[in-house]
């Protein structure tokens, strides 16, 4: 098992945000000192295409599937779903253990690809689209060694654009506040709580400002006090138009439909990899 370095994880999240082209190839073997990245540099036409292709579509729906399918060598994870999501709602996902929310979560992130069927982000393919998009997995993609604040300063360089030092600390220190975090709190990621590590992933993936959040069961570990802090802070959060003037959307997975009643403007419902119901409900 290898050790994560900041320069691999920069590698790693600059390409799940921005994507990787068709002259983009990576090569060598499984852990990150093998890795190669080879991209030719940019023509002035090219800078123009991509100027051109970033202009934003305000009536694309955020996400929108065309009979889905996702296969794990035999094993169906996803049978046919086509669901459309507006822009701006607040959806939650139900669903057994097994049912495929995970999977329809990072097929939406681009960060998996369907067996068959289409998948679109804000009109486009998702993979031109992973700059508005923020994904929290069960795993938190926080460094051990480093403090919170460390941490989220760390992360939003990969987002910055020629930001100084200290004020991607002070923006870091306001996401931690924003979660129930003490920036100051000089203890190690690795020392926190299971609930303080859960809190520290959101802070995380809200500092990139995304257009839709695509949370994993964020509300695992936390007490119901912490949890209905989260809550409050999501509200806030997709009340408030993006940069771009597109109302936020979120969609996110739980095993507790009632502690996230107040974010589901609708509920989805997966069951054995297919889509079962989609019913708007009353926030």
């Amino acid at each position: 098992m290898y050790h994560r370095t900041p320069e691999f994880a920069t590698f790693f999240l600059r390409n799940v945000h921005s994507g990787l082209d068709e002259e983009t190839r990576i090569t060598g073997g499984c852990e990150p000192g093998f890795y190669t990245l080879r991209k030719a540099m940019p023509t002035k036409n090219d800078l123009q295409t991509q100027a051109t292709a970033t202009t934003i579509d305000l009536t694309a729906p955020a996400v929108e599937l065309n009979r889905v399918s996702r296969l794990y060598g035999s094993f169906v994870a996803l049978r046919e779903i086509t669901v459309m999501l507006a822009a701006g709602s607040s959806v939650v996902m139900l669903g057994e253990n097994g049912a495929g929310k995970s999977t329809l979560l990072k097929v939406i992130a681009g960060l998996a690809s369907p067996s068959y069927g289409t998948v679109s982000v804000f009109g486009e393919d998702t993979r031109d689209q992973r700059g508005r998009v923020a994904y929290m997995s069960h795993s938190t993609m926080l460094y051990d060694e480093l403090t919170g604040l460390e941490n989220l300063t760390y992360f939003g360089s990969l987002h910055s654009d020629g930001a100084s030092r200290r004020g991607l600390q002070q923006r870091a220190a306001e996401a931690l506040i924003e979660v129930g975090l003490e920036p100051s709190n000089t203890r190690r990621v690795g020392e926190y709580s299971q609930g303080m590590r859960q809190r520290a992933s959101l802070a995380r993936v809200l500092l990139s400002e995304p257009d839709l959040l695509l949370l994993d069961e964020p509300f695992s570990n936390l007490d119901v006090g912490s949890a209905q802090s989260m809550i409050a802070r999501l509200l806030d959060y997709v009340a408030q138009p993006s940069s771009s003037g597109l109302a936020r959307t979120l969609l996110l997975t739980t095993h507790q439909a009632e502690l996230a009643r107040p974010l589901a403007q609708s509920t989805l419902t997966l069951s054995g990899g297919r889509l079962v119901s989609l019913i708007e409900t009353a926030a």
